[in-house]
């Protein structure tokens, strides 16, 4: 089993508005990301929500768990810790996460499958998307970096813990993976481009 756990907890401030709840294609940004999630086999899905939270999860199919992060104004290392902990008391058993954020709008179910199939020939503990010549989300953790995970503070996010483990670490090409939405300007780019 792999877990997915889908970061949509930020307030969106310099956007103005949920960035989670932008039309996108057919549906939202993060209704996007979960629908492509969804797609992969055997795998364990956990939206994490925290500003806006009644507004977002009224819009997420009830049979997608969510988990509220109470704590989500601490920064993105709240929302990993609590997604992460949701995910291991509900299956103990996962042997690996992929770690994925809603608002970049190319992620598509091939990245997703693209990081299983690495880690599956590479045997690497982290597997990495590779854009812009860095390493980024989505990315999967084999659960011996759980926590390393769990122990982030304030903004750090999952970077911090591929760069400490860049060894250990495969990635896939992701292209337009630098692309996300974080002001009006990106959207509108976004929605012209369609």
């Amino acid at each position: 089993m792999t877990g997915i756990i889908i970061l949509a907890a930020g307030n969106s401030s310099r956007l103005g508005q949920p960035k989670q709840l932008l039309p996108y294609k057919d549906d939202t940004l993060l209704q996007h990301i979960i629908a492509e999630a969804a797609v992969i086999k055997d795998t364990v899905l956990i939206v994490v929500t925290g500003a806006n939270h009644e507004l977002i999860e009224k819009n997420i199919d009830s049979k997608v768990k969510t988990a509220f992060n109470h704590d989500w104004e601490l920064g993105m290392s709240s929302s990993i810790n609590k997604g992460l902990s949701e995910l291991l008391q509900s299956n103990p058993e996962i042997e690996k996460c992929i770690v994925a954020v809603c608002d970049q709008p190319f992620v598509s179910h091939s990245v997703f499958e693209n990081l299983i199939t690495e880690y599956d020939v590479t045997r690497k503990g982290i597997v990495a998307s590779s854009y812009a010549e860095t390493f980024g989300t989505p990315v999967l953790f084999d659960k011996k970096y759980f926590d390393d995970l769990l122990d982030l503070k304030g903004q750090e996010g999952a970077k911090k813990v591929i760069t400490r483990f860049l060894d250990d670490t495969a990635s896939i090409p992701f292209e337009k993976g630098n692309i996300d939405i974080d002001t009006e300007e990106d959207y509108n780019k976004l929605i012209s481009g369609l």
